[in-house]
């Protein structure tokens, strides 16, 4: 049944459409955001005070459905804090590394391990827990600084992010915003995580190894390589000796095995969504406190809650910027009936839902129009260096062109995630990677040069599989 239109499904989409205009001149979509809460808000509500008091309203909303990622991926760059201090990374990550005997690899080597250790830890973290001790290794045996900054890059801010199976951040904002359960958006990327992270790091190997016999390659350097950031100060160095060798190696065992349980238990009794982040999030602060208390003993109990307050730090650092945006999504479904009431038309679906069925009825959709445009606007919203901050908008165009062709709602969100990450999570915009570039000593705009092939052929070809599983 098609919903007649109103002001409100007319307004929302224009703000829509101004949203990605301004993503494309990567300009910042904050204000355009309120600005367009606010105008739904006077539509519903036709009354000034409602109208302004569902600003703030939205970003409780917004803040209530994304505080459970927003806490984990606190608590975990919390506990990978100490495990840098004390030196503990160092020991979980150092038996690999007699693995990485040839240029070949150490490139693969390092991107494995970067990519199950962000999984577990978050690219960001990540990159500090595995780039202070696989870099100078694979230097040694001849992989150049830049392609170690690559492996990292794609492998951590492309291939685990984008399926973020184990903290499932970008599924939950996406599947909210598609209204659909994060099992379906999971289950849908996974075919299409394999392709876009097989294509894209082939490719970026091969490109490698033929520029190194041109003679095209260039190293990018600027600084002496893995110097940025890995040098201890002295109460750095305090704390790296505060815990004896056989401790760090009894904690380097039992971490992994703790969260090697922790997927088990996932499987075995079907955890998923917030309740599989809780279980990795308690686990993570019960490491926190224990490494805490036992380097820093008598100050044990203030450095842990300075440690929880880096971590608080760099999460709402992180999703300060996508609150007002999914605030002003999440209004396109299920958030606009809790504000507001029923200020839609009787039969209306949410917003977003509308507008689908409309389209459907206007324009002939199919999944090669749908996959190539989730794409596109997945990419689009990535542009402005955050990966998460437009994956809300990916998840909303998903939902209207899957009501449009009547299936594929879960494939399109799935695209629509691994564009956003692949382009904003940190392998093509400059200020984006500046972590792994920064570990590395090589140019951030060197290393998005260095991505940008490899991920834009990943993209099509990914694109082109997500065709004919629609």
């Amino acid at each position: 049944m098609v919903v007649q239109l109103t002001a409100l499904h007319w307004i929302y989409l224009a703000f829509i459409i101004a949203i990605i205009g301004f993503m494309v001149k990567r300009r910042d979509t904050t204000l355009i955001c309120i600005l367009g809460i606010l105008a739904i808000g006077i539509l519903a509500t036709t009354s000034a005070s409602g109208s302004v008091s569902g600003i703030f309203n939205s970003f409780i909303y917004a803040i209530k459905e994304l505080i459970g990622t927003i806490l984990i991926i606190s608590i975990i760059v919390a506990m990978s804090r100490i495990l840098i201090r004390t030196g503990i990374n160092e020991i979980m990550i150092s038996p690999f590394a007699r693995f990485l005997k040839t240029p070949a690899l150490a490139f693969w080597g390092i991107g494995i391990i970067m990519m199950v250790t962000s999984w577990f830890f978050w690219p960001s973290p990540a990159v500090a827990l595995v780039g202070a001790v696989l870099l100078p290794v694979a230097l040694r045996v001849g992989l150049p600084a830049l392609g170690a900054a690559v492996a990292m890059n794609l492998f951590g801010h492309g291939i685990a992010l984008s399926g973020d199976y184990i903290i499932q951040g970008a599924p939950k904002l996406t599947a909210d915003a598609a209204g659909i359960p994060v099992s379906e958006v999971m289950q849908a990327s996974i075919p299409l995580v394999i392709v876009m992270g097989l294509v894209t790091t082939i490719a970026a190997f091969w490109f490698m190894r033929r520029d190194q016999k041109l003679g095209t390659w260039k190293d990018g350097l600027i600084a002496q390589s893995g110097a940025a950031g890995l040098k201890p100060d002295a109460s750095e160095l305090a704390d790296r000796n505060s815990l004896s060798l056989r401790t760090k190696r009894i904690f380097a065992v039992l971490i992994p095995l703790l969260f090697a349980l922790d997927v088990a238990a996932m499987f075995i009794l079907d955890l998923q969504g917030g309740d599989a982040t809780a279980l990795i999030g308690g686990t993570s602060i019960l490491i926190m406190l224990a490494i805490t208390m036992l380097t820093h003993k008598g100050k044990g109990l203030e450095k842990a809650t300075s440690y929880l307050i880096e971590g608080f730090l760099f999460g709402f650092k992180v999703f300060g910027p996508v609150i007002p945006i999914a605030a002003f999504f999440y209004l396109g479904d299920s958030g606009f009936f809790e504000l507001f009431g029923e200020q839609l038309p009787v039969a209306s679906a949410g917003i977003v839902n509308d507008l689908g069925v409309a389209l459907a009825h206007e324009v002939p959709v199919n999944g090669v129009v749908g996959s190539i445009t989730l794409s596109v606007v997945g990419a689009i919203t990535g542009l402005d260096g955050s990966g998460f901050s437009g994956i809300s908008l990916a998840g909303s165009v998903a939902q209207l062109f899957s009501h449009a062709i009547g299936s594929g709602l879960a494939t399109l969100t799935a695209l629509g995630q691994i564009a956003a990450i692949w382009v904003g999570g940190g392998t093509l915009v400059p200020w984006a990677l500046i972590p792994a570039a920064a570990i590395c000593g090589v140019d951030p705009f060197e290393l998005a040069r260095r991505n940008l092939k490899p991920v834009l052929i990943g993209l099509v070809v990914t694109t082109i599989v997500a065709m004919f599983l629609i």
